[in-house]
């Protein structure tokens, strides 16, 4: 099994499908307060994932990357709500705080692609996805745990990816 250590997954996948899977089962585990990092390039699969992750976190709305507003919200049938920011049109930090991410992240989770464009801005703790374009429809993705929630976070998706121990 890949396992780095307790802080690294890397889960390699072999279709759209089976990485909007893995997305879905991390997504019915996410609450509020919960960050989601997406760093890759273009075609890397980011949408693909985040688009398995609202409908496992249970979203009513349709998921479209948001480049040009920056900021797309969620719903979910109970009024919960899951925040998805595209920092790669963000020009500054300042702009950046301008949206801020404290209020989004009490009211739910919150995903960031190109995350790494605000690095300074993102919380101690959250999960950093690396995805890699590997073949046609095959990707890496590398997830790394900052923080305890995020630990066990990630031992439940090893455990809901891989089963056994």
């Amino acid at each position: 099994m890949p396992i780095l250590d307790e802080h690294t997954l890397d889960f390699f996948s072999r279709s759209p499908e089976q990485t909007r899977r893995v997305g879905m089962r991390l997504g019915s585990m996410l609450r509020p307060g919960d960050v989601i990092c997406l760093q890759g390039d273009l075609g890397a699969g980011k949408t693909t994932f985040v688009q398995g992750l609202a409908q496992g976190w249970g979203t009513l709305d349709a998921v479209s990357s948001p480049t040009f507003i920056i900021v797309n919200m969620y719903r979910r049938a109970d009024g919960a709500q899951l925040y998805h920011m595209d920092a790669y049109r963000l020009d500054s930090v300042p702009e950046a705080e301008e949206l801020d991410l404290e209020s989004m992240l009490a009211q739910g989770p919150l995903l960031v692609e190109w995350a790494e464009r605000i690095r300074d801005l993102i919380p101690a703790n959250h999960i950093w996805l690396e995805m890699e374009y590997l073949a046609e429809e095959h990707r890496k993705m590398r997830f790394t745990a900052h923080g305890r929630r995020n630990d066990a976070l990630l031992a439940d998706l090893r455990q809901a990816v891989f089963g056994g121990d």
